[in-house]
């Protein structure tokens, strides 16, 4: 591994999303640094700061810890847009991105990391699985059109219980091809993410996830529920499109190898 703070030639590369995260982005580098310097592996951090108007960018441009933290900007506005940035970032084989809270508790990261040398293209993290360990403190109604939300995206997305859940990992060539056709800047981007894996011919696996709700949360139901709506719509449509159109060859094979 490089100086502290330097880019590597790490074998993943997670990317952190971050809008006026000044509040949390501190502990969150903290816990997510700790957690990758104890991988077997090398990892770099990559954090795209989406138009902050506080000191988001600060925080990581005077961060100092175990891994190296790059800074990137993407003045696109919307967490599709930042994520998007990050992935076609990264050089690592493997790469993933994660909220900057930290909600999912990062102890799986190991068990990621193999099931990525296994073979497996994407995983997502589930808050739905039957062992997955969940604490929810957001408002009802916020749960009732998550659970809405999740329902319409199943059919488009091979079945995914939980297409919300910030923490998801790929083989970095899948990554970064499916972010290259990636259309959606906003909350909805993770449906159309995992619809262009499933095109490229890769399987998507979800597991257990421990998950506890963060205060701070940059969604808000009433600022963002019409436009994530109108984004699956339009998904929904291009999905059935693609469907009427000629197959696509499966790339997964080559993805794999590449």
């Amino acid at each position: 591994m490089g100086p502290r703070g330097s880019p590597t030639e790490a074998s993943l590369d997670v990317v952190v999303p971050a809008r006026n995260e000044a509040g949390r982005l501190a502990i969150g580098l903290a816990t997510l640094s700790g957690r990758l310097a104890r991988l077997p592996v090398d990892g770099n951090i990559i954090v795209v700061d989406n138009g902050s108007t506080d000191s988001t960018a600060d925080i990581v441009r005077q961060w100092r810890g175990p891994v190296p933290v790059r800074l990137l900007q993407c003045s696109r506005p919307g967490k599709g847009a930042a994520v998007r940035t990050g992935l076609l970032a990264t050089t690592a084989p493997y790469v993933g991105f994660c909220d900057a809270d930290m909600a999912t508790d990062l102890d799986i990261l190991e068990d990621v990391l193999a099931m990525l040398a296994s073979g497996a293209q994407a995983i997502v993290g589930s808050r739905r699985h039957p062992e997955s360990d969940v604490e929810i403190y957001s408002r009802p109604l916020r749960r009732l059109g998550a659970l809405a939300f999740n329902r319409l995206c199943r059919d488009i997305t091979g079945g995914i219980t939980d297409t919300q859940c910030g923490f998801k990992f790929f083989s970095g060539p899948l990554a970064r091809a499916a972010a290259a056709d990636l259309r959606t800047d906003g909350f909805a981007f993770d449906v159309e993410l995992l619809l262009h894996c499933r095109r490229l011919g890769a399987g998507i696996a979800e597991m257990p996830v421990t998950w506890r709700d963060m205060p701070g949360s940059t969604f808000s139901i009433s600022r963002h529920a019409g436009s994530c709506l109108a984004d699956l719509l339009r998904i929904r449509a291009a999905a059935r499109r693609a469907v009427a159109a000629p197959p696509l060859v499966p790339v997964a094979d080559e993805l794999r190898t590449g």
